[in-house]
C-alpha cells in the first residue's frame, strides 16, 4: 500500500468550502492577469511573468483547482476583461500570435499540477524538473502555433530562443517559491 501523500496546500484550502474554492480560483486569475502586465515589450510575443505565476499556482493548487484558475482567466480574458498582456482582451489574441502560449498556459497547468499532487514534498532537483517541464510545455505549445503563424525558424528565433534565459529564471524563482511553500506547510501546526 502506498503512503498516502498529502494534497497541494491550495487544493486542500480548496476543499473547505465552495466560498473558499471560487476566492482561490478568483485570486489565482487575478494573479495570472498581473503576471501578464509585468512584462518586457517583445515582437512578435512580449516576455511576462505568466509563467512564474502558472507552474508555482499550478504546483500549489493541483491540477482541477489550476484548470479553473487558468480557465477562469482565459474566459475572462475572451470575453473582454484586459487580463491578457498589454491589457489586451478578446478571440483576437488567441487567434495571434500568442495563441498557443494561451493554450499552453492551460496544457502545462494540467501536467504540472497533476505531477505535483503525485508527490507534493519534492527536493529541489523534483521541483526544478517538474518547473522546467511547465515551460517546456508551454514553450512547445507558444512556438508551434506561432510556426503555423510565420513559419519555424522565425518562430524559434522569435518565439523561443529570447525566451530561455527568463524561463531560467523564472524556473529557479517558482522552484524557491514552492520550496519555501513547502517548508511553511510543514512547519504550520497541525489543527
Amino acid at each position: 500500500m502506498m503512503p498516502h501523500t498529502p494534497a497541494p496546500p491550495l487544493a486542500r484550502l480548496a476543499t473547505r468550502s465552495l466560498a473558499w474554492r471560487l476566492a482561490l480560483v478568483a485570486l489565482g486569475a487575478a494573479v495570472m492577469a498581473a503576471g501578464a502586465q509585468a512584462s518586457v515589450p517583445m515582437v512578435p510575443v512580449p516576455m511576462t511573468l505568466q509563467s512564474y505565476a502558472l507552474v508555482t499556482l499550478a504546483a500549489l493548487a493541483g491540477w482541477r483547482l489550476a484548470g479553473e484558475i487558468v480557465g477562469v482567466y482565459l474566459v475572462a480574458g475572451l470575453l473582454g476583461a484586459p487580463v491578457f498582456s498589454g491589457a489586451k482582451s478578446g478571440l483576437a489574441v488567441l487567434m495571434g500570435p500568442t495563441g498557443g502560449y494561451l493554450v499552453g498556459f492551460l496544457v502545462a497547468a494540467l501536467v504540472v499540477g497533476w505531477l505535483a499532487e503525485r508527490n507534493w514534498h519534492r527536493s529541489v532537483a523534483q521541483w526544478t524538473a517538474l518547473m522546467t517541464l511547465g515551460h517546456v510545455v508551454l514553450l512547445a505549445f507558444g512556438v508551434g502555433w506561432l510556426a503555423v503563424k510565420i513559419g519555424t525558424p522565425l518562430a524559434v528565433e522569435k518565439g523561443l530562443v529570447p525566451f530561455l534565459p527568463g524561463s531560467v529564471v523564472k524556473i529557479l524563482l517558482a522552484t524557491a517559491t514552492l520550496l519555501l511553500a513547502e517548508r511553511m506547510v510543514a512547519e504550520r501546526p497541525r489543527r
